[in-house]
């Protein structure tokens, strides 16, 4: 007699489970008001980011380090990296462009029931010399530490700058690989542990359905959608430019290299998902090269690199759709007119400036920014900061999505994209072990 095994559900559909469990919970909790709910979703929620954004370091460390030496053998890296910048800017572009039309065509500034006087100065801004200062590393690994006063009790955190990470590991890889045998020892510890922190992401990867119930049910108890009334017609712009480059954009630069649009978003839906709930290009960013890798065949020494460099830099929602819109709602706010510089100029921040968002709280940073360099009153982030977590999971999802997306064009235009992989006939993606 022989049993029976049964087999669990495809990893993305135990995400999706897990997202219409947590979105049950959450509207349950929203509607019984229940608080212990709300602090144990919440909880289970931020230990899960939390897990994530700790295999950040190593795992970005080791990984770029080790796509440095297997880079060296590849004859076409230089054009590689070159490559990938160019598409960085040029969907950056095409994003900023969508958002400068609707935001002109929806006139959200002139159509907002917003109060002058929840116009205020953010916290913390953004300049062009703290995205200088941020290219260079503060210590060996880019690790920060912050203290935090609330409740008079004050509360000190590590923290880390994404982009000095990749800084510090591209300097230590070349170095590695340029002292030859010396550092033979060294590149072989480091593909050693690279191994080892990529078996305990599979074991986190494992937990992402619980992840994104938690998440999702946190956003829905927390933020809800009423908040969106004020301010209807700036969220609704916001979301059909990211709904535009998500579902229009990105489908027709596949199809024009000659990959399914389907294929890459079946393969990508588990990092984009992920992306929305948890609002965190960063947190997301081992299951974003997990899935870029194993899902769309992209050769490791090229996607260790290019998917960290775009967690930190590519960045078409935070950076470019939601700056190019909220920069002509404060100028239409405020009654202020935009010339056709500014326009050139609100361009020229969302593709070049963008990794000033590296390691910071992107879109403030980035608005502020944009704000700052178009001469515009900062006080007008204030008025979008009430609505901010619900625009943020939208930004964040396409975010997520262009950074999967380039280094799998890049990687087809070269001739090194594993197509069978790509086309689902190799081994599946994202089966945690």
């Amino acid at each position: 007699m022989t049993r029976e095994v049964r087999r669990l559900p495809s990893f993305g559909v135990q995400v999706l489970i897990g997202m219409a469990v947590g979105l049950a919970f959450g509207l349950a909790g929203r509607e019984t008001g229940s608080a212990v709910l709300g602090e144990t979703l919440h909880t289970m929620g931020q230990v899960f980011v939390q897990l994530l954004k700790t295999l950040v370091p190593p795992l970005v460390f080791t990984a770029i380090v080790a796509s440095i030496a297997a880079l060296r053998d590849l004859e076409n890296a230089a054009r590689l990296v070159t490559r990938t910048l160019l598409w960085f800017a040029l969907t950056a572009l095409i994003a900023v462009t969508i958002g400068i039309v609707l935001g002109l065509a929806i006139q959200p500034g002139l159509h907002a029931g917003v109060d002058l006087a929840a116009a205020r100065a953010p916290s913390s801004s953004g300049s062009w010399l703290d995205f200088l200062k941020g290219l260079v590393p503060a210590n060996f690994l880019g690790l920060t530490a912050s203290t935090t006063i609330a409740e008079g009790r004050a509360s000190t955190g590590l923290g880390f700058n994404v982009l000095q990470i990749i800084v510090a590991s591209i300097a230590v890889g070349a170095a590695a690989v340029r002292i030859g045998a010396a550092g033979e020892a060294f590149l072989a510890f480091n593909a050693s542990a690279l191994a080892v922190f990529r078996r305990l992401l599979r074991w986190v990867i494992a937990l992402t359905p619980i992840g994104t119930a938690a998440l999702i049910g946190d956003a829905a108890i927390r933020y809800g959608w009423g908040a969106l009334s004020t301010l209807g017609a700036f969220a609704g712009a916001i979301y059909l430019g990211l709904g535009l480059v998500l579902f229009l954009v990105y489908p027709l630069l596949l199809a024009v290299n000659g990959l399914s649009p389907l294929r890459f978003f079946a393969a990508a839906w588990p990092a984009i998902q992920l992306g929305f709930v948890s609002r965190s290009s960063i947190g997301t960013l081992p299951v974003t090269e997990e899935v870029t890798e194993a899902g769309l065949g992209v050769p490791r020494a090229y996607a260790a690199f290019a998917v960290p460099l775009g967690a930190t830099t590519k960045m078409d929602g935070c950076a470019a759709i939601y700056p190019a819109i909220s920069a002509i709602f404060v100028a239409q706010f405020f009654g202020l007119p935009l010339h056709l510089a500014d326009y050139g100029l609100i361009a020229f921040v969302s593709v070049i400036g963008s990794a000033a968002t590296a390691g910071l709280t992107g879109a403030t940073v980035m608005l502020t920014l944009t704000l700052s360099t178009l001469g515009l009153p900062l006080e007008g982030a204030g008025l979008l900061l009430a609505i901010d977590p619900i625009l943020d999971m939208g930004r964040t999802a396409v975010n997520v999505a262009g950074q999967a997306l380039v280094p799998t064009i890049v990687a087809k235009r070269a001739g090194i994209l594993d197509l069978d992989r790509f086309r689902g006939t190799a081994e599946p993606a994202l089966q945690p072990a």
